[in-house]
C-alpha cells in the first residue's frame, strides 16, 4: 500500500519511472531480456512505493536492493550459509532463479553460500555429507528436502534452519525451523471459480499430495474450491499416486474413457507430462481437456499448447528467505515463523478454448 492507503499497481511504478508497464512486469517477475541495472532500479522503486510483493522489504533497512556497499549488514562478520538439497536443481526448477538472487544478496552481506547434496544414502542413514562442517556454518537453508525424519534431524543440530517448502508432517510434531512457502491456495480457488463460471465443473487433480507441503496445500485448495462451488470431486478424475508411480498415471490416463473438463496439476512438469501422455493417445484430447500447472516454468511458455500456470515470484522468495534466515541467526530464540509469498494466476492456451 502507498502512504495514502491506495494499492500500488505495476502501472503506478511504470509511470513514476517513465517506462512501460511491460518492462516493470518483467523486472518483478524476473523475466529474461532486461538489463540488471534496469531490473534493480525498478525493484528499488517497487520497494519504495510499497508494491504488494515487496512491502515487507521496507522494514529491512539493512537490505539494499541496488547493491550499494554502504548498506549495513544484518549480521556482523558474515559466515557460511549451507544449502541442503536432495534434488539436482535444473535451470527449469523455480528454485534456480530464487537461489541466484539469494546468493547475490548473501554475498553483499558478507556470507558465502555452499551447496551440499543429500543423497538417498544420506537420507536412509540419517547422515550429513562429509562436506558439511557445522563449526563453520551460521545457518542452513533446505530446498527440495521433503523427508520428514531427516528434516527433524537437521533441526536438531542447534543451527538456524529455513525450509523453502517442506515435508508433509501429517500428525508429526512441527519442525523447529522457519518455513518459506509460496501461496498455494488463493489462485487455485480463483481458477476453479473462473472455470465454474464457464460451466466447466468436472475438474480433476494430478499429483501426489504426500510429496511435499506445497503439493498437499495445492490439493487441499482444489478440494476446498470444489466444496465452495458445491461441485462433486469424482474419484476417477483424481490421479494422486506417488511420484514413483508415474507409469501408473500414464496407464491411468491411457485407460480412461471419460476425461474431466479440467485437470489441476501439482506443478508444471506433472502437467506437461500428462499432456504429452494424452497427446500420444490422441492429439485431439488437448483440445478437450484443459490443464493448469504451477511454477510458471520456462517449459510452460514454450510447450504447445502453452500451459496455464501459477507464477511464483522468485525475487520475493529470495528476499523473504534472506529476511527469515538472517533474523533467525540474529535472534535464535524468537518464535518459529511460516511466511507465504504471493502468487499470480496466468491463463494461457491450455485453458483458453
Amino acid at each position: 500500500m502507498s502512504e495514502n492507503g491506495k494499492k500500488v499497481t505495476i502501472q503506478d511504478i511504470a509511470d513514476s519511472l517513465g517506462i512501460s508497464r511491460n518492462t516493470v512486469s518483467k523486472a518483478i517477475n524476473n523475466s529474461e531480456g532486461l538489463a540488471d541495472a534496469t531490473r534493480e532500479k525498478i525493484l528499488q522503486r517497487a520497494v519504495e512505493m510499497g508494491y504488494k510483493q515487496f512491502s515487507y522489504v521496507s522494514t529491512l533497512n539493512q537490505i539494499n536492493l541496488s547493491g550499494n556497499s554502504a548498506a549495513a549488514p544484518i549480521i556482523e562478520g558474515g559466515g557460511e550459509i549451507a544449502l541442503l538439497s536432495s534434488a539436482l536443481l535444473s535451470n527449469s526448477h523455480f528454485a534456480s532463479l530464487f537461489l541466484d538472487k539469494f546468493h547475490q544478496e548473501c554475498a553483499q552481506l558478507g556470507f558465502t553460500l555452499t551447496m551440499h547434496r543429500i543423497t538417498p544414502e544420506h537420507l536412509q542413514n540419517r547422515e550429513l555429507p562429509l562436506t558439511f562442517d557445522a563449526s563453520k556454518i551460521k545457518g542452513i537453508m533446505c530446498v527440495e528436502m521433503f523427508d520428514y525424519d531427516y528434516s527433524r534431524m537437521i533441526c536438531s543440530l542447534g543451527l538456524p534452519v529455513l525450509f523453502v517448502d517442506g515435508p508433509v508432517r501429517n500428525h508429526g510434531e512441527p519442525l523447529e525451523a522457519d518455513i518459506l512457502m509460496m501461496n498455494n491456495h488463493d489462485e487455485i480457488l480463483r481458477f476453479v471459480h473462473l472455470m465454474a463460471e464457464r460451466g466447466l465443473t468436472r475438474i480433476g487433480f494430478i499429483g501426489d499430495p504426500s510429496h511435499c507441503q506445497s503439493f498437499q496445500e495445492r490439493y487441499n485448495a482444489f478440494r476446498l474450491a470444489m466444496f465452495n462451488h458445491e461441485l462433486s470431486v469424482e474419484p476417477q478424475y483424481l490421479l494422486t499416486g506417488a511420484d514413483k508411480d508415474l507409469p501408473w498415471i500414464a496407464e491411468k490416463l491411457e485407460s480412461m474413457e471419460d476425461y474431466p473438463d479440467v485437470f489441476i496439476c501439482a506443478n508444471d512438469f506433472v502437467a506437461i507430462e500428462a499432456m504429452q501422455m494424452l497427446a500420444k493417445k490422441d492429439r485431439s484430447l488437448l483440445q478437450k481437456v484443459r490443464f493448469l500447472g504451477f511454477d510458471d516454468s520456462h517449459e510452460s511458455r514454450i510447450f504447445y499448447p502453452t500451459l496455464s500456470t501459477i507464477h511464483i515470484h522468485t525475487q520475493v522468495m529470495a528476499f523473504s528467505a534472506l529476511h527469515l534466515l538472517m533474523s533467525r541467526i540474529k535472534e535464535p530464540a524468537m518464535d518459529y515463523r511460516t511466511l507465504y509469498a504471493a502468487t499470480d494466476l496466468i491463463l494461457r492456451e491450455s485453458t483458453e478454448f
